[in-house]
């Protein structure tokens, strides 16, 4: 097996510069940034709950793609796992050897491409394909998600923008097929269990 993939000849310096800001910041901001970083996916689940309940309180076929989002989320997180274990990787805090406010991960744990920037991304685009409003709002977390992830120590920055794009792409093209068969789907699944989920009582 081939050695682990050394991405600091693509930005390290650029991430030894964002290491060396966090080390100059005020604590309350790395305070700030850090449990947003560890916490924040969960802003994104109270988005998809808010997205879904907006549809099947309008009874509208949305309420379909608004089920389909934690899915697609899902999806896109398989992918970019897919991904990490075909680069392998090795985290920046583990090559460069600086201190982060995120405790370095063990080896093995690889590094590109970001799954948080992944998550947020995913998650993000589904969601404009339920509620423009609620979508746009993702989408500010998810770009805050991913520059989190580099502040933090966790990733370079072109893994968090690779998480990124692998979250946004997929996102799209699953987010724009069930919306585009939404109509047929939610024929479908009136007449099963799930029609709850589809419109209120």
């Amino acid at each position: 097996m081939s050695p682990p993939y050394d991405g600091s000849r693509i930005d390290g310096s650029a991430y030894t510069d964002v290491i060396g800001l966090t080390h100059r910041a005020p604590g309350w901001l790395d305070t700030v940034i850090s449990a947003w970083s560890t916490y924040g996916l969960a802003l994104f689940a109270l988005l998809m709950l808010a997205g879904w309940w907006r549809a099947r309180r309008a009874g509208t076929p949305e309420a379909v793609t608004a089920l389909a989002v934690p899915l697609i989320t899902l999806l896109a997180f398989g992918i970019d796992a897919l991904v990490k274990l075909a680069v392998r990787e090795d985290r920046p805090c583990r090559t460069l050897r600086v201190v982060t406010l995120e405790a370095c991960p063990a080896p093995g744990d690889w590094s590109f491409p970001s799954n948080h920037a992944a998550l947020a991304a995913a998650a993000a685009v589904a969601l404009l394909f339920v509620s423009r409003r609620l979508g746009a709002v993702a989408l500010i977390a998810a770009v805050l998600m991913a520059a989190s992830r580099v502040w933090v120590g966790a990733h370079y920055p072109h893994d968090a923008l690779a998480g990124f794009l692998v979250g946004a792409l997929v996102a799209f093209v699953s987010a724009r097929t069930v919306r585009r068969h939404q109509k047929a789907l939610a024929g479908r699944l009136k007449s099963s269990p799930l029609r709850p989920l589809l419109a209120a009582a």
